[in-house]
């Protein structure tokens, strides 16, 4: 019997995988314990066993693609068996059956529904993006009701945007058919705003299909260069451009003029490739200045033309998405604030000398901070906590995530019972988890349970720096380079090496005197490295 393995959730945070590669094939034998497949979650790339013997029967998920948490990743059977009715939305092949009854009542009612096939004399208008971080509009009022005859040219509506309420012009000739948009009431961007075509056409199987074919899309006469009529353009002695077929007037559509006006493109300068010579949202895409001046005849001198750079544009990958959320997240609910303190660091820098003696030991300043950090935590549980809605959760264990750049973002690694190991350890664990993490090969458990965090840029040269909270920690320590620098010793100014420690705290869990004694105390142990041997 066929079984269907869904997408798992291989970490806390994660919503949706991808499939980096597949290491069998549909029709391969399978056995318990195989791997299937390499999954890129938020935080890892990680092999993925089967938990079943058979034949690899389908892959829903293609290499590189991407799909969410409890979507069929795959389905493993008996050689030859039939999982027409399981990929095609069932979830168990013990309710086969029901499932072939629900499909032929699914086809039946798509037989019985009005056709969805837009008709040429018939154009569906969506709510446009009208900015850059537009996700809905708003109508404000209509312009034109329905049964109102309208012309290229004439204003639909008012569209109230996140930034802006703006004009929208109507593109077509015809009779408005259908307002999709109700005054007032929001709408998202792509959903129906209005249906414009010949009176008395019957729209209402295009407005129940959302305004999408069912089998075709809408064919459009395919245009060539010789069809196209380009609208000739002139700048007169003041750069003002007019145009010989259209009398001053040059056709764009609205989401052209935005995008023109974003990028300050001149639209006279720009050749349309839409209906008429019509310049549409791919030609101001497209445009290059270059070629734009060689094309516009100037009675002028022209103008230097500059050439721009070409956007380079980077699919935001799981880690990426998760990474903005959560931070996101963290920014937006948690109050921070943030202590500062300078440390003196010259004992420190000669107990590492001497702690490195040691045969096989090799101790970073960050893993001294590390300890140090875990110490203190210690003597004040309150930094060591979580908020929640009802509670507030001081941890038992003290678990240190220690931050680690990689290439496409930032995994924080955790240093289980960190108080409880020595420098030795700290810094063998820690030296393991950021080779693996920048080989993307840690495991989700290795990631969880941290109860604080530490980010040290001091490697990269940055003295000082303030960071985000990683929930559900209460506090995160930015930890800077240590610098040399004139300082006061004894009354006399001399050669000092110190460090700058930036302290965030959740306001919810952390009151400004905890944090402030907390730090005194990390102070004590990072300045006098001797006494966390003690």
């Amino acid at each position: 019997m066929a079984e269907i393995i869904a997408m798992p959730r291989l970490s806390d945070t994660m919503e949706e995988g991808t499939v980096v590669k597949w290491h069998k094939n549909v029709g391969d034998k399978i056995a318990e314990g195989d791997i299937l497949a390499d999954i890129e979650t938020d935080k890892a790339i990680q092999e993925f066993e089967s938990e079943f013997d058979g034949v690899l029967l389908f892959q829903g998920v293609a290499e590189g693609s991407t799909t969410n948490v409890d979507e069929i990743l795959a389905i493993i059977g008996n050689e030859g068996e039939d999982i027409s009715s399981l990929i095609g939305g069932g979830n168990s092949s013990k309710e086969e059956p029901k499932q072939e009854a629900k499909t032929e009542a699914v086809e039946s009612k798509e037989e019985a529904a009005p056709a969805a096939d837009i008709p040429d004399n018939v154009e569906v208008i969506t709510m446009p993006r009208l900015s850059d971080t537009m996700e809905e509009g708003t109508v404000v009022v209509w312009h034109k009701n329905v049964g109102d005859k309208v012309a290229e040219g004439d204003i639909l509506a008012e569209i109230e945007t996140d930034k802006a309420v703006q004009e929208f012009e109507s593109e077509f000739d015809g009779v408005l058919l259908f307002q999709g948009a109700k005054v007032n009431e929001p709408a998202p961007v792509d959903t129906i705003l209005a249906i414009i075509g010949e009176e008395g056409t019957d729209v209402s199987g295009i407005v129940a299909n959302g305004g999408k074919t069912s089998t075709a899309s809408k064919s459009k006469p395919e245009e060539t260069e010789d069809d196209e009529k380009p609208v000739v353009v002139e700048l007169d002695v003041n750069n003002n451009s007019k145009s010989e077929e259209t009398n001053g007037r040059i056709f764009a559509s609205p989401l052209a003029k935005t995008i023109a006006k974003d990028k300050g493109i001149n639209l006279a300068e720009v050749k349309g490739s839409g209906d008429n010579g019509r310049i549409i949202k791919k030609d101001i895409e497209n445009y290059q200045p270059t070629q734009a001046k060689a094309e516009t005849k100037t009675e002028s001198k022209p103008a230097q033309t500059f050439v721009s750079g070409e956007d380079k544009v980077i699919p935001n990958s799981q880690m990426r998405k998760v990474i903005a959320k959560r931070l996101a997240e963290s920014k937006f609910t948690a109050p921070h604030y943030y202590l500062n303190v300078e440390l003196d660091m010259d004992n420190a820098i000669e107990a590492r000398k001497q702690l490195n003696t040691v045969p096989n030991t090799k101790v970073s300043f960050n893993d001294i901070v590390v300890k140090a950090v875990a110490m203190a935590l210690r003597q004040h549980p309150a930094v060591n906590s979580t908020w929640t809605d009802k509670e507030i959760i001081q941890h038992g264990d003290i678990n240190i995530g220690v931050a680690v750049a990689v290439e496409d973002g930032l995994l924080v690694p955790v240093v289980k019972n960190t108080d409880q190991k020595s420098f030795n350890q700290i810094s063998a664990e820690v030296r393991d988890y950021a080779g693996r993490a920048r080989d993307r090969k840690l495991k989700a458990d290795e990631m969880e349970k941290s109860t604080f965090s530490v980010s040290n840029l001091g490697m990269f040269g940055i003295e000082s720096f303030t960071s985000i909270i990683n929930q559900p920690n209460s506090c995160i320590l930015s930890v800077g380079a240590i610098v040399q620098k004139p300082v006061v010793k004894d009354g006399q100014i001399v050669v000092g090496n110190t460090m700058k420690l930036s302290l965030a705290c959740d306001h919810r869990t952390v009151d400004g005197a905890t944090g402030a004694q907390f730090l005194q105390t990390l102070k004590m142990f990072i300045e006098n490295p001797v006494t966390m041997l003690v």
